[in-house]
């Protein structure tokens, strides 16, 4: 090496050295004893974990150590039809540590084995809040001790199944990321000056006006978070998450007694970004109407033509489609082919993958994903961030140029095509981290007005439907998202069991869907439509793109088996990560449409009791 090559090394290490004490020092500051503790458990780990097994020459030592340790403080106000059902204010830390045996190329991770998956996210539990030095030194200790035996033992069972396959994969299972030193201030949750519990009231006795809601519920979620994270690599990070939302889900059932569901959601990167009552008040009309319009309406029939799909609508369906295809890694091993069936089903391998520099969107398309972005126009948008779960910057990615694949979205798992990660390996609440979409833009060069957009819909509806009985095509207006419109867990699950392998083949819950007819112009809404068939491949030949891009601001599900596939549009603020589109109207020459199978319930013997209309 040079004497300028030695000079440049030694500066960019001092530089690094001071950030580090800059940054122990602020933390020192703030009276948080938490990366203290963390980086001299982390030292004592390094230099003495260690395990003597049996039968071998070397002890077996871990290649690899992370301490996530997430301080999260949450209001949580929940209101129905104008009266307060709970309000909880809570804080707690929970720690997770993961441990690594073996290499970059060959570890324990990523590994579902006969006992199920085990190895990717070691031990967590919750430590004190207090952010005491000794306790927390005391949780590290148990739990990394726990995740190493584990990862010892999933190493163990991992090489001896790929020993008995014909072929191993010669992709890596983990990647190296340079050290990443970011240490913020402490943040001190702003709840600002308004009365909560009392706009939960106000805003939930909307519903009082519409006696046929058989039930609903208002809640209002108001999270702030310090995220840590510290590896043996040297990464240190202490960093703040915070987001706020308004969630509400709404049941009534039609007069054949099948029911039928809406939700309204509006999320902000603070709470005191949150529309203020009469916003919400506004807003929330607007979905009862829609769901006393969905009762009142004729079940939907089997359809197969012309489809458009507003921008309201469009961005949600993009959100399902694409954000399965964009993730760049592999799913896990899995020691049975069943599972690993069930994984790729739901969209847990992407569809683009081993297709660089095909087309895969109309040829004027281009994707981009940047977790810099705080706005598209004028609109706020809440899926930003600087650094991800696994301590990488977060880049900007251009998926899509001139509708080719050119990139995908990279976690520290590589995958078939790319091996870095670019900084999208996200998660919630100390979930796994995945390659996951953070601020993702969908534009075109080509696009129409929505007004012309909608006579090319009429247009080739009168072609397509000039020898039918019936001339009708179909608007979809609004998107459905069970996670919120369905309020109990049984029928969630009910509609997982016959929803779920579909995601990935292209099953899409519509919600607000309109048949139009081409002559005369008269919309009619229609219930209980689901589209089949509607998957990547549809989104090659998208007959028209308007003009009129839209906002949608929205959760992705972290829970166990949603994260990375077709489902991970599903969330809620109480299990999800927060992620925009922004997408335009979309029109599709031919959707395959089925009409409502809904199972009818015996209805009420009497009819709503009175009730007082909202102020």
């Amino acid at each position: 090496m040079s004497w300028a090559g030695r000079m440049t090394g030694a500066a960019f290490l001092l530089a690094a050295l001071s950030c580090a004490t800059a940054g122990l020092a602020l933390a020192q500051q703030d009276n948080d004893h938490t990366l203290q503790a963390m980086r001299d458990e982390m030292a004592r780990s390094k230099a003495r974990l260690e395990l003597k097994i049996p039968s071998t020459d070397q002890p077996v030592r871990p290649y690899y150590i992370e301490y996530r340790l997430l301080d999260l403080d949450v209001r949580e106000i929940v209101a129905e039809f104008g009266t307060l059902l709970s309000s909880t204010h809570t804080r707690n830390r929970f720690m997770n540590v993961a441990a690594r045996v073996g290499n970059y190329k060959l570890d324990s991770s990523n590994f579902v084995s006969d006992d199920a998956f085990r190895g990717f996210i070691g031990p967590t539990g919750s430590v004190g809040i207090d952010r005491d030095y000794d306790s927390l030194r005391q949780d590290l200790w148990i739990a990394t001790d726990q995740a190493f035996k584990e990862a010892v033992d999933t190493y163990s069972r991992k090489k001896g199944y790929l020993s008995s396959l014909a072929r191993q994969s010669d992709i890596e299972d983990f990647s190296k990321a340079e050290p990443v030193q970011l240490i913020e201030s402490l943040e001190t949750p702003d709840w600002s000056n308004r009365n909560w519990e009392q706009e939960a009231r106000d805003t939930s006795a909307v519903m009082r006006a519409f006696s046929q809601i058989h039930e609903s519920r208002v809640t209002y979620y108001l999270v702030y978070g310090t995220e840590y994270l510290l590896t043996s690599e040297g990464t240190e990070i202490r960093q703040n998450r915070r987001f706020a939302a308004i969630e509400a889900g709404l049941n009534a059932v039609a007069d054949d007694g099948v029911p039928v569901n809406h939700y309204y959601a509006i999320y902000a990167v603070r709470p005191g970004d949150l529309p203020n009552v009469d916003a919400v008040r506004k807003a929330l009309n607007v979905t009862c109407t829609e769901l006393m319009a969905l009762r009142s309406a004729p079940p939907a029939q089997d359809y197969t033509g012309p489809v458009l799909f507003e921008a309201r609508a469009a961005a949600p369906l993009l959100a399902q489609v694409l954000s399965p295809a964009i993730n760049g890694s592999r799913p896990p091993i899995s020691f049975s082919p069943v599972l690993e069936q069930m994984l790729t089903g739901l969209g847990g391998k992407s569809d683009w993958s081993g297709r660089l520099r095909a087309r895969v969107l109309p040829a004027s398309v281009t994707l981009v994903d940047d977790p810099a972005d705080k706005e598209f126009k004028g609109t706020p948008l809440i899926g930003g961030y600087g650094v991800d779960e696994e301590g990488v910057r977060g880049e900007k990615v251009t998926l899509v140029e001139n509708g080719a694949l050119k990139n995908e979205l990279m976690s520290r798992r590589p995958g078939p095509d790319f091996e870095q990660s670019n900084g999208h390996g996200r998660a919630a609440f100390l979930n796994d981290a995945k390659p996951t979409m953070s601020n993702l833009i969908f534009s075109s060069t080509e696009t129409l007005s929505p007004a012309d957009l909608k006579k090319k819909f009429l247009d080739e509806c009168r072609a397509e439907k000039k020898s039918e009985r019936e001339q009708y095509c179909l608007i979809v207006r609004e998107m459905d998202n069970p996670a919120l419109s369905l309020l109990h867990q049984d029928d969630f699950s009910e509609l997982l069991a016959s929803f779920g392998g579909g995601a990935g083949t292209g099953d899409r819950l519509p919600l607000v869907v309109y048949r139009i007819y081409p002559d005369s112009g008269r919309e009619e809404m229609v219930r209980g439509a689901r589209i089949i068939g509607l998957n990547t491949r549809a989104l090659r030949n998208i007959a028209g793109i308007g003009s009129d891009s839209f906002v949608y601001n929205y959760m992705q599900s972290q829970a166990n088996g949603f994260a990375g596939t077709a489902l991970s549009a599903f969330g809620s603020a109480q299990v999800g990560l927060p992620a925009s589109v922004v997408a335009p109207s979309l029109l599709f020459d031919e959707v395959e449409v089925r009409g409502e199978r809904g199972e009818a319930k015996r209805l009420p013997l009497l009819p709503p009791p009175p009730m007082t209309a909202s102020k």
